[in-house]
């Protein structure tokens, strides 16, 4: 029997630990943190940031001198013959005694003259190291180096956008879970008024106080009731799941929120001022980046630019062959080493013309953009404000609606308790305090988006 008991206790032990590892317990800030480790497109915002680090990086070595080493081997057909090849026999002009005047050459000596003027070039290796560093080069590197350092810049910035556009989703899945279970909450608390008024009337009806009528109509608003709650708990569901997709967790995973269990306690502000736009804008990151962009065209232009003015650069060299000619003709290697200065004048003016007009006008484009973000960000944290401010009302106005339906449902019952009031003003008194207690919650949910709304329209940390 004790071993049974110990056997017991050790299974309901392990069940409990099982439901406590397949229950996550989170925050907001676990929540956005999740997020944030695995969002896909964050991940690629990090990877493109390493691009135009090391992009900089290749930028900076423009300004040091570029070192190539070269090397080749050629296989010729022939060799090379400096003295042509000697007839057999030589006519001389006059004609010697016993001879006459036709010399023959006899095949060793012709060979061996042409023998001498022979250069052998079936088998040549070359190579050489060239060092080129650049002197002046029209402007070109340093708004190149500068182009890649705002590149870097813009892709932080880009990636800071998104992080806010991560955690301003994360932020709206989150509450909106916690008005969903708030809602269950207040389903429940509905179902359990409407089925303690139906175990009464049903008493007063077995009395002969009330009608049949009058239970049956309590039953159907029972039934919606159960429907409500019903629809609350499908919906909170479905709302956990988008926020276990949010946060790279499983769709299955069962998951509970901090605030979830507790009432959002929302206290609304004192007054809603509007909010200092200039600063504002300076804090944005979507500003930034169209300025880093402008900036980034500008460069462009300079580099355009530079194709008019001439380059100038230092060369050395190093080059060895073998064969070799340094010291008559050698088949070994042997070489030499070489510096000058390389001067390039471009002449192709009208295509450069071009490309010159075409940056400008792309400069021009992101010049059009930015004021034009100006504008909209300017609009978008005007009505930012004025959503807040209205939240804010609406907020106070639910709350003395709430006051006045748990007054109203309090006379009710016990009116009702009394048989002075009739079961459908009863029933009344419950909708309007289930409405009244909807919209409290819709208010305080306002006021939680609205200021996260806000934060970002100011371009403040969230």
């Amino acid at each position: 029997m004790i071993r049974k008991n110990i056997l017991t206790i050790f299974v309901l032990t392990l069940a409990l630990a099982s439901t406590a590892d397949a229950q996550q317990y989170l925050t907001l800030e676990q929540c956005r943190q999740l997020a944030i480790e695995n969002n896909k497109a964050l991940k690629i915002a990090g990877e493109q940031e390493r691009v135009a680090y090391y992009n900089k990086k290749e930028a900076l070595s423009k300004f040091f001198p570029e070192i190539q080493l070269i090397g080749g081997y050629l296989h010729n057909q022939k060799n090379l013959h400096l003295i042509p090849s000697l007839p057999g026999s030589v006519t001389l002009p006059i004609e010697l005694p016993g001879i006459g005047n036709t010399f023959p050459i006899p095949d060793n000596i012709r060979e061996g003259i042409h023998k001498l003027g022979e250069v052998d070039i079936r088998n040549i290796w070359a190579g050489g190291i060239n060092l080129t560093q650049p002197i002046f080069m029209g402007g070109k590197i340093v708004a190149y180096n500068d182009l890649r350092s705002y590149a870097e810049e813009l892709a932080k910035t880009m990636k800071e956008t998104k992080m806010t556009d991560v955690i301003v989703e994360v932020d709206n899945a989150y509450w909106q879970v916690v008005s969903v279970a708030s809602k269950k909450k207040l389903a429940q608390s509905y179902v359990e008024l409407m089925q303690k008024m139906d175990s009464d009337i049903s008493a007063m009806e077995q009395e002969g106080v009330v009608t049949k009528a009058d239970r049956l109509s309590v039953n159907v608003k029972l039934n919606e009731a159960e429907m409500t709650l019903t629809k609350a708990e499908n919906g909170l569901s479905l709302a956990k799941m988008l926020l276990s997709q949010i946060c790279g967790l499983e769709i299955g995973d069962n998951i509970t929120l901090a605030d979830e269990d507790i009432d959002v306690a929302v206290s609304p502000d004192n007054g809603t001022a509007l909010p200092n736009v200039d600063e504002a804008l300076a804090n944005r990151t979507e500003i930034r980046s169209l300025e880093l962009a402008t900036k980034i065209y500008q460069k462009q232009e300079k580099i355009a630019l530079s194709d008019f003015m001439p380059n100038v650069a230092l060369t050395a060299n190093y080059l060895w062959t073998n064969p070799n000619l340094f010291d008559g003709y050698e088949k070994r290697f042997k070489g030499m080493w070489n510096v000058g200065v390389v001067v390039k004048v471009p002449l192709n003016f009208f295509s450069n013309s071009a490309k010159l007009n075409a940056a400008k006008a792309e400069t021009r484009i992101k010049e059009y953009e930015l004021a034009d973000a100006r504008e909209k960000i300017t609009l978008q944290i005007n009505q930012s404000a004025y959503k807040l401010n209205e939240a804010n009302k609406k907020y106070t106005a639910a709350k003395k609606n709430v006051e006045k339906a748990d007054e109203n449902l309090r006379y009710a019952n016990v009116g009702f308790e009394e048989g002075v009031i009739a079961a459908s003003d009863v029933m009344a008194a419950h909708t309007a305090w289930v409405s009244a207690h909807s919209e409290l919650i819709d208010a305080q949910i306002d006021i939680v988006l609205s200021r996260i709304y806000l934060n970002k329209a100011l371009g403040r940390k969230l």
